[in-house]
């Protein structure tokens, strides 16, 4: 049987009660290993805890002390995997401000996963029961995102969302949608040149290279014919292009996926709630959403 692996996140945050009460859903059956402080974890079946015990000055994590034992959940578990103990791995959010305190080097989860794993070229996916959305530039000022459009990162972006849906999602025959960047998709040039001096060209090369994309589709169209079930991926040129209609969608139930790492790894589309942390009122919907999904890619 498949063994999931999920760390806690921030201790300060709703990482924990979520995972209990994600849990608490899933048969015992069901093999997991939670990473975590058994202190947040208590309840949790011994079978399925993983205790990662880091010092703190109090039973209060510091903001860098929570940095730090998000840190510590992360290595445990990513040892775990080298050494086939688990399977995939789902990562409760993260603080990137106590991380960063900590000492961490990384922008996120992601970028850490594609280290340790060696990964050169991976790719962010947001999957839900309707939509699923990859992107090409992420976390860029809106300003610097025509800049950093290149027919290389593009073709890359799709290449990683086509084999993904093929090996991970069972999708034979992958269809593909690849946005353009400016409204109406340039409308021939009118409203700017990326669509011809870029994107174009790079669909052009991904169906020779045998992972053919359609575009560029026009933005404010192409994610209801997704929806409407067109369409099995949407590549989308910058972050809101495609989390904004994303969410619209699936607010409770998205699934953050890293694709192109050799590792299973999906995240809950949320952060870690400190304004909620510890009243017991945290919805668990996407880290079950995110636990399911997990299953059934590595099954």
């Amino acid at each position: 049987m498949t063994t999931i692996g999920i760390t806690i996140g921030d201790p300060l945050g709703i990482g924990a009660e979520i995972t209990l009460k994600a849990l608490a859903k899933f048969p015992q059956a069901q093999a997991f290993r939670v990473f975590g402080d058994p202190e947040l974890l208590a309840g949790l079946p011994e079978s399925r805890l993983r205790s990662v015990l880091v010092p703190k000055a109090s039973s209060e994590y510091s903001p860098q002390e929570a940095g730090r034992a998000s840190i510590a959940y992360l290595e445990s578990a990513v040892q775990a995997w080298r050494e086939g103990d688990i399977q995939a791995l789902i990562t409760a959010p993260i603080s990137k401000s106590h991380v960063n305190a900590a000492g961490f080097p990384f922008p996120g989860h992601t970028e850490y996963l594609a280290d340790r794993t060696r990964t050169k070229d991976f790719v962010m996916m947001m999957a839900g029961p309707r939509l699923r959305v990859t992107l090409v530039t992420i976390h860029e000022p809106l300003s610097r995102v025509p800049s950093l459009l290149t027919r290389e990162k593009i073709l890359m972006t799709l290449e990683v969302t086509y084999r993904a849906l093929q090996e991970r999602f069972r999708i034979k025959l992958p269809r593909v949608a690849v946005c353009g960047l400016n409204p109406h998709a340039g409308e021939n040039g009118l409203l700017g040149r990326e669509e011809i001096e870029i994107i174009a060209p790079a669909l052009e090369e991904a169906k020779r290279r045998g992972f053919p994309g359609e575009g560029p589709k026009v933005p404010d169209a192409v994610f209801h014919e997704a929806y409407e079930g067109k369409w099995d991926a949407v590549v989308c040129m910058y972050h809101d292009q495609g989390l904004i209609p994303f969410k619209m969608i699936h607010f409770q139930d998205g699934v953050n996926v890293t694709l192109g790492i050799p590792l299973i790894r999906t995240s809950p589309d949320h952060g870690t709630a400190f304004d909620i942390a510890g009243r017991g009122i945290a919805d668990s919907s996407s880290m079950e959403a995110a636990i399911r999904m997990a299953i059934e890619m590595a099954e």
